[in-house]
């Protein structure tokens, strides 16, 4: 099958900047992980063309590579006239014209060979993995044990992948982990070390591959990891472990663990960066002649004073008394505090009869404000 363009996998224009790049590679990889979709061959497919776009944009030479030889400058059949494989090449060539052209083709040789190796060692995949916290947790720190399934090197075989832990070194590459393919242009003969098809890079067969493993040499394991999660920290930011992803393949290092944080709904309290937002309700006569109440804050009870004559809907705010700053001793976000009126919805006689005289005795003040019916009673008016 025909290779998509690569920045047409990624989603970005040929003139897409490093970060640009980076963030696409960052959310496909994220939406087609295929952690996230397991067993759906088509999603891994896509997982792995993802991922080689990257590798090849994300590095300035062979992004430079690519725009301008396209998939050719990675294909080793590319080029005019026939291909072969071979163990060796005579080391003749022009010199410092070799090394120019080896810039433009990373590794191809002019009528040489080239002198780079490509080793077989992977690194393992990266997993993320989602952490649901409480608002408090992530305001002031907690420790989690979050349950993973990840790679690790097979017991049964030591990582080896082979039943008796030996391995025959390879008769086709000789034990390198590489042939050399050469390709005839109009510039002369071109050669370029590609990975052993035979071993699969790796320099070896293993001829009684292991049991359990299947000659992989690494497993699927079901492992818990105890992450401690900073004060401060957010939603949508992550905690890196390293080395507690994916098992490297070949003696490649781990790949790492990004356990992204996800904030439960608090009953009370909205999150906004560092701040914090809850309401309070109030009876009418508190916000009209005064008082101080209770409010909850995350860790303790705080005293706030409202004033005489307070409207509905005011906000107030708290200094200092919201989420710690990550990373920043003694500095905290601020909480604020809205105060809305309730109105009963039930009242007896007494209570109907105190509001009646006082709707009489305020009246005349509410008939001097400019609104559209100064003849409306109390009611009426609080309620519009």
């Amino acid at each position: 099958m025909e290779k998509r363009d690569y920045y047409e996998v990624l989603g970005v224009p040929k003139t897409a900047s490093a970060d640009e790049i980076k963030k696409a590679y960052r959310q496909l990889a994220k939406q087609y992980h295929p952690d996230l979709h397991p067993g759906d061959k088509a999603c891994e497919e896509k997982f792995k063309e993802i991922n080689e776009a990257n590798e090849i944009l994300s590095d300035p030479a062979t992004r430079s590579k690519y725009d301008q030889f396209g998939h050719a400058a990675f294909d080793p059949s590319a080029g005019a006239g026939g291909t072969g494989d071979f163990s060796g090449a005579y080391s003749g060539g022009f010199g410092g014209f070799e090394d120019i052209l080896g810039s433009f083709f990373g590794g191809f040789g002019f009528g040489g060979s080239s002198s780079q190796r490509r080793s077989s060692a992977m690194r393992g995949e990266d997993i993320k993995v989602y952490v649901e916290l409480t608002l408090e947790e992530a305001a002031f720190g907690c420790q989690k044990e979050v349950g993973i399934t990840k790679t690790v090197p097979c017991d049964a075989c030591s990582g080896t992948g082979s039943k008796s832990r030996a391995k025959a070194k390879c008769t086709v590459c000789n034990g390198s982990g590489v042939v050399r393919r050469v390709t005839n242009s109009f510039l002369g003969q071109m050669v370029r070390e590609a990975p052993c098809d035979n071993c699969g890079g790796n320099g070896f067969i293993i001829t009684d591959p292991c049991s359990v493993c299947a000659g992989r040499g690494i497993v699927r394991k079901s492992v818990k990891i105890t992450a401690d999660f900073p004060k401060g920290i957010n939603e949508g930011q992550s905690l890196k472990k390293s080395g507690q992803g994916n098992s490297g393949i070949n003696g490649g290092p781990n790949g790492d663990l990004l356990l992204s944080v996800r904030l439960k709904k608090h009953k009370i309290f909205v999150r906004k960066d560092y701040d914090i937002y809850q309401k309070i309700y109030l009876t009418y006569p508190q916000l009209a002649l005064g008082t101080t109440v209770k409010v909850a804050g995350l860790d303790s009870m705080y005293d706030l004073k409202i004033p005489e004559g307070t409207d509905s809907g005011k906000e107030f705010r708290m200094v200092g008394k919201g989420v710690p700053v990550l990373n920043k001793n003694n500095s905290r976000g601020d909480m604020y505090v809205t105060v809305e009126v309730v109105i009963p919805s039930r009242l007896n006689e007494q209570q109907k009869s105190i509001l009646r005289q006082y709707d009489e005795a305020t009246d005349h003040i509410l008939n001097t404000d400019q609104q559209a019916d100064p003849k409306k009673g109390f009611f009426s008016k609080f309620k519009k």
